[in-house]
């Protein structure tokens, strides 16, 4: 979501549920639209889609003023609303909002404080409001981190995997892409953890990738040389394998969604705004599928 009047993102969510999608996603940055109120909005534009956070900078919440939030923002959606929450990775965020930029280990344990606390006041009858979902509202943890992994396999709904990791020693955001042996050696990790929490299948979370480009072509090769800039570490050859981007035809790219449900278990694939109308004839392809 970027920002837009009131009637531009109503109309974007309108037309997102028009195509068919099941889940309508905010971030949490500065300088982009505060999630709540957006999910608020999106939940009087639509009547099918579910609407979440994709995900909360977990340093910026909270978890008492957190729970509030959440619960008010359930009843207001009519129960559709789905809780995304991270360590967060930018260290400038936190810097302009005058609040402490911890260290990577310091972030995983916020995180989970803030998820532990969150259950515990949300599940009590005494906390007020209430929402509606319940036993609770569904969780995403997004991250590839080993304690990431190992908190996500111990309470989380949907595990979201972004296909990248934040570069060691960089606090400004910046992310290198994962092949698809390092991907698939991250997702190894977190079902064994979730085997090891008593989570087997089906009750392990569901899986969730983040597709960062959808580029409908007949000319795969073609379409892939401007994004040599960005991986310039990267062959074209391992640009067009990357998990996190879809490029070809429909026929094609659906394919590639196939194998990578095959190959790793995602059933829960989210693309960024600008790939919203390439990315609907795909998913109408995988309908039924």
């Amino acid at each position: 979501m970027t920002s837009a009047p009131a009637e531009e993102w109503r109309a974007k969510c309108r037309r997102a549920e028009e195509l068919g999608y099941d889940v309508i996603l905010v971030p949490d940055h500065l300088g982009m639209p505060a999630p709540f109120p957006a999910l608020v909005a999106a939940a009087e534009a639509t009547q099918r889609p579910r609407l979440g956070t994709f995900v909360l900078n977990a340093g910026f919440w909270n978890p008492a003023l957190l729970a509030r939030e959440v619960a008010t923002t359930d009843a207001l959606t009519g129960g559709r609303l789905e809780l995304g929450l991270g360590t967060g990775y930018v260290k400038a965020e936190h810097d302009t909002a005058g609040l402490p930029w911890l260290s990577p280990g310091e972030r995983v344990d916020h995180l989970r404080r803030t998820i532990e606390e969150l259950y515990r006041l949300l599940a009590s009858e005494e906390h007020q409001p209430q929402p509606v979902q319940k036993p609770r509202v569904p969780l995403l943890v997004g991250g590839n981190g080993d304690r990431v992994l190992r908190l996500t396999a111990e309470h989380a709904d949907i595990a979201a995997f972004t296909g990248a990791r934040s570069v060691r020693g960089d606090s400004t955001g910046k992310l290198e892409v994962m092949l698809g042996g390092e991907l698939q050696e991250r997702v190894g990790l977190y079902l064994d953890l979730a085997a090891a929490a008593g989570r087997e299948e089906p009750e392990s979370a569901e899986l969730n990738l983040l597709i960062q480009f959808v580029l409908d072509t007949d000319d795969r090769e073609a379409a892939v040389q401007p994004l040599m800039e960005r991986v310039p570490y990267l062959t074209p050859d391992q640009v067009l394998e990357l998990p996190i981007g879809l490029i070809g035809t429909v026929e094609e790219m659906t394919a590639q969604v196939l194998a990578q449900r095959e190959r790793y278990g995602f059933t829960y694939l989210t693309v960024l705004e600008p790939s919203m109308e390439a990315f609907a004839p795909v998913m109408a392809r995988l309908r039924g599928k």
